[in-house]
């Protein structure tokens, strides 16, 4: 075999500190022998660990959830809308190259590469809370040996490695810390992309704990990604790397928002100036929206503000202004209504769009829970429509895009754009205040009072009454005539832009 002649032994080895030739390694690596196990079998852990079974041809994946291993060891997937992952599962769990346990501490004596995929969550007052993680290092050490390499792929704050990781593993295995490799490999990943992404779209970043984690970091992540591999200082830049890219988009986001709460009073489409002034490549504004949802951007700043001796007051800002934006959709909405006769405190409001982002069947943190607490506060009867979700289980009364037109509301909330709402009929929908947040439907030529955050990106300001087809509130009929097919579009910058979803 190539390499054996200045090969150590390889049987059982690991990459981390293997006296074995660089090629050989990778050799081992892609022909299934040094096993891998993937902790963490969500949106974003499955697909990574289908492309690592696709790679090296011999995963474990480990999830708590029974029924989420068992799917997957019948060959399916439950992770909705991500494009080629129901065959990619299906053709790996077939070839024997990915099977699936609940049993943490045996698929670590099993593996020498283990690879942390897990979210890092936030307690009550927005201090990082690594309990899951560290229930996943107590699971890997168990099974530690010399030699393995534990990557963690999960979104950690700043020296979370070094400071938390290492020291508990060494603790529980009992090895000492030059005995295994320990590298911060971040996933850059966004939802419905996440095989494209994992398989090369952007560089991959990794930075170890020594020079050895980062080396083995990168022959592993050489293999799996088409892409070039950046290696950086040590793993605390590495996740600063991560938390540094999500803090970018929030602030952005922030700037977005409070230059777009000026349109009314400019009287000017906000989103027509910023689309032009990013025809200049040193601007890259986002657009405004009613809030910032997901699993990522709304908690990274926290893994910053938290233990900064810094006080941030930019971040913080942002963070606040991201933050106040689903009450200032309804405010804006309070107003509109006010305008046609109309109290909130009386008015039926449906809200479109619950998850945080189109056609991602995700929730943490989506502005339009935050719509509808506000609407409810202000005593609005409130109803939602959402492909994916049930809208009950967010406090809404669940109505179904077909029934719509059976319904009387006086208001409805555009959060977020499942392109499923291009069928709604809006012509045939008594008239009503729309607030497009997201600037993602055409009401012209029906009857309802249109109020665009923002203003429109083809340069029409916020407030659009219709014109002559405009129906005040006394004179709403069942019979709303008129219009146009209507138009719906997503729209990108604010909850989500390329890699915006980790974990």
């Amino acid at each position: 075999m190539a390499g054996e002649d200045s090969a150590g032994d390889e049987s059982d080895v690991g990459l981390y500190d293997a006296d074995i030739a660089p090629e050989r390694q990778r050799e081992l690596l892609t022909d299934g022998e040094i096993p891998v196990a993937v902790y963490g079998l969500g949106k974003m852990g499955l697909p990574l660990a289908g492309v690592y079974a696709e790679t090296t041809g011999n995963v474990t994946g480990v999830d708590i959830d029974p029924d989420v291993v068992d799917r997957i060891n019948d060959g399916e997937s439950h992770v909705i809308g991500e494009p080629g992952l129901d065959d990619l599962v299906a053709e790996q769990v077939d070839a024997g190259q990915l099977e699936a346990t609940t049993d943490g501490p045996e698929a670590a004596a099993n593996a020498r590469i283990h690879v942390i995929i897990v979210p890092t969550l936030l307690d009550d007052d927005d201090d990082p809370n690594l309990a899951t993680v560290e229930s996943v290092v107590d699971d890997i050490a168990a099974g530690l040996a010399p030699g393995d390499l534990v990557i963690a792929e999960s979104t950690l704050p700043p020296t979370s490695c070094r400071d938390v990781i290492q020291p508990h593993l060494e603790q529980e295995s009992g090895l000492d810390g030059d005995e295994f490799g320990l590298a911060f490999c971040p996933e850059r990943t966004s939802s419905g992309r996440a095989l494209e992404d994992i398989r090369g779209a952007y560089p991959k970043v990794v930075g170890g704990i020594d020079s050895e984690s980062t080396r083995a970091a990168a022959v592993v992540y050489d293999e799996l990604s088409s892409n070039e591999v950046h290696p950086v200082s040590d793993a605390t830049t590495a996740e600063a790397v991560k938390v540094f890219e999500g803090v970018y988009r929030d602030v952005n986001i922030g700037l977005a928002n409070e230059l777009g709460r000026l349109a009314d009073e400019l009287g000017i489409s906000v989103r027509e100036a910023i689309g032009t002034a990013n025809d200049l490549p040193m601007c890259q504004l986002h657009d405004p929206g009613p809030g910032v949802g997901g699993h990522c951007i709304p908690f990274y700043p926290h893994f910053l503000l938290s233990q900064a001796e810094e006080p941030m007051d930019l971040t913080r800002t942002a963070r606040r202004l991201n933050d106040e934006m689903p009450a200032v959709t309804v405010g804006r909405l309070e107003r509109e209504l006010e305008a046609t006769g109309d109290d909130l405190a009386d008015a039926s409001v449906v809200v479109l769009g619950i998850t945080y982002r189109p056609g991602v069947e995700e929730t943490r943190a989506s502005p339009a829970i935050g719509v509808i607490d506000a609407l409810q506060e202000a005593g609005a009867d409130v109803a939602g429509v959402d492909p994916l979700v049930d809208p009950a289980d967010y406090g809404a009364r669940a109505v179904d895009i077909d029934d719509l037109t059976a319904e009387s509301f006086d208001a409805a909330v555009v959060v977020t754009p499942h392109a499923e709402f291009e069928s709604i009929p809006w012509a045939d929908l008594e008239p009503m205040v729309v607030v497009d947040g997201r600037d993602a439907v055409d009401l012209s030529g029906t009857p309802h009072r249109r109020y665009t955050l923002g203003g429109t990106a083809d340069g029409r300001p916020p407030r659009d009454d219709g014109g002559a087809d405009a129906i005040a509130a006394d004179e709403r009929s069942l019979t709303a005539d008129g219009g146009t097919d209507e138009r719906l579009t997503e729209t990108g910058g604010t909850l989500e832009n390329p890699g915006a979803d980790d974990v």
